[in-house]
């Protein structure tokens, strides 16, 4: 049995496209964004205690934690939960580039194997006038969002390229995760 340890559609939908069955077991692990160290060494932490939580739940069974964050000029952007924290995290990361790291883990609750990796994008966001920032919060409302933006929103024209793994940057690094699923015996 394999679950995602996660309530995230977009992982959610992403995990879908490998054809492989799961189950989805959110983890109600408290993340804790304040810990010092390197945004890969973060979602690396983060997922594995993700995964870690609902291992505890399942035996004989292969439980995937993720995280993702953004982050610019070394500083971690979270989620920002309303308008006005979006608005000014937008307006921060404009006519700039940003870092989204994902980290994954996977736990084999049988064997207790456990494999946690790391990628990382740059997304660079155009010269966005202020009205065009408004509107994009006011119609996709990424409140729940790192960075508060996701990549393939709507009506998101903030974004004029991507360097890296669009899947990663979405939530779920696909590519890497399924050659790792691969040391656990699983193919996709």
């Amino acid at each position: 049995m394999i679950v995602l340890a996660s309530s995230s559609p977009r992982r959610k939908e992403l995990l879908q496209k490998t054809n492989l069955d799961f189950i989805v077991d959110p983890s109600d692990y408290q993340e804790d964004m304040s810990l010092d160290l390197s945004p890969k060494k973060l979602v690396k932490f983060l997922s594995f205690q993700k995964a870690k939580n609902v291992a505890n739940r399942h035996k004989n069974a292969i439980v995937i934690g993720a995280d993702t964050i953004v982050s610019y000029h070394q500083e971690i952007i979270g989620k920002p939960y309303t308008f006005k924290k979006a608005l000014e995290t937008l307006r921060k990361l404009n006519n700039d580039k940003n870092n989204v790291v994902t980290g994954y883990t996977i736990i084999d609750t049988k064997t207790n194997k456990s494999i946690s990796r790391a990628v990382a994008s740059t997304v660079i966001f155009k010269n966005n006038p202020d009205s065009a920032i408004k509107k994009y919060i006011k119609l996709d409302q990424p409140f729940d969002k790192a960075g508060a933006y996701a990549i393939f929103d709507k009506h998101n024209n903030l974004i004029k390229k991507i360097i890296g793994d669009k899947d990663s940057i979405t939530g779920l690094p696909l590519k890497k995760l399924i050659s790792d699923l691969k040391l656990f015996g699983i193919s996709a």
